[in-house]
């Protein structure tokens, strides 16, 4: 099997790339039916394709990348996460994460693809008392959780929409690496503990992922580890893991925010896997135990000197946070 991945320069693209490969990714769970039996997969014939190879928003180089793959699967991974800035410019926004969907439908239609597509908890208000079920009607608030429910609607019906939430990864940016570079100061870290999700680890979603996109099981699923957070108890629990004290997080309001922040975020966007547990399928684990494999692996190496840093003298607090990438 043939499969072309968009956006394979991310943290998720990256872990869906060698998950297709065969390979088990940094931080993953070998042979665990839960994320896919990760390093015990036929390998599958993997064409990644990041930003600078294939622009999504160019409907003639998407064709023609799209021809001359002949996959039979496409995984659309690739789209502009920065909330905020999808805030300020809701046309790039649209042209990335909505018509780039149209043309790499369409270029998967003429191909006989499979399309899998990546999308986000932001597509609901936040609004509902308990997890987001995937029969659930969105109603985004922000710019990017607009254009990434456009997205979706560009789709054929026989498409995969996997939606998730709170990616963290071995690679690129997330807030476990936030926290961490925080923490190298002593001061109080503020994060925010009126906005609840699940956090999810590119590892282990990246598994569960290509078991749907080999199978061509269509219709939404939410993905996403188990367990339900607020980023408060999540920067705690960073903190914790990484052998930092965890009292130094302090919770904030999201109205308390300064600066406040451009786009509105969901108060609740924890995903009910419902579409997954009602069809039998193994759930992922529980967001701690991704938690504990990712932050060895960030702390070995981006950060070295995180544990080590208490002996710095105070500097001021550091700014209060909330997250700034979506998936």
């Amino acid at each position: 099997m043939r499969v072309l991945v968009t956006g394979a320069g991310g943290q998720l693209g990256t872990d869906l790339v060698a998950a297709f490969s065969g390979r088990v990714p940094t931080g993953g769970l070998a042979h665990d039916p839960a994320t896919g039996r990760l390093g015990g997969r036929t390998p599958c014939d993997v064409v990644g394709a990041d930003r600078a190879r294939l622009d999504v928003t160019d409907r003639g180089s998407v064709l023609a990348a799209v021809d001359a793959v002949r996959p039979d699967v496409v995984v659309h991974a690739g789209a502009w996460t920065a909330v905020d800035a999808c805030e300020s410019d809701p046309d790039r926004a649209f042209a990335v994460n909505a018509l780039g969907t149209r043309h790499v439908a369409e270029a998967a239609r003429r191909a006989g693809a499979h399309v899998v597509y990546l999308s986000t908890d932001y597509v609901f208000d936040g609004t509902s008392p308990r997890p987001y079920r995937e029969w659930d009607t969105p109603n985004p608030l922000s710019v990017y959780g607009q254009s990434k429910l456009a997205g979706e609607r560009e789709l054929d019906p026989s498409a995969t929409v996997v939606r998730t939430s709170w990616v963290c990864g071995a690679n690129g940016a997330n807030m476990v690496r936030t926290v961490l570079r925080l923490a190298v100061g002593t001061g109080p870290l503020r994060f925010v503990d009126d906005q609840r999700g699940s956090p999810t680890f590119t590892a282990d979603l990246a598994g569960r992922v290509a078991v749907l996109a080999t199978d061509r099981v269509p219709g939404v699923f939410h993905v996403t580890n188990a367990g339900v957070t607020s980023w408060f108890w999540f920067a705690r629990a960073v903190l914790e893991a990484a052998g930092h004290d965890p009292d130094r997080v302090e919770p904030i309001a999201t109205a308390d925010l300064d600066p406040p922040r451009p786009a509105p975020r969901p108060a609740n966007s924890a995903l009910d896997n419902a579409a997954l547990r009602l069809s039998g399928m193994p759930l992922l684990p529980d967001w701690r135990d991704g938690l504990a494999r990712l932050v060895p692996i960030v702390c070995d190496g981006a950060l070295p000197d995180t544990r080590t840093a208490a002996a710095a003298p105070a500097p001021a607090p550091a700014p209060a946070t909330s997250p700034k990438e979506a998936p």
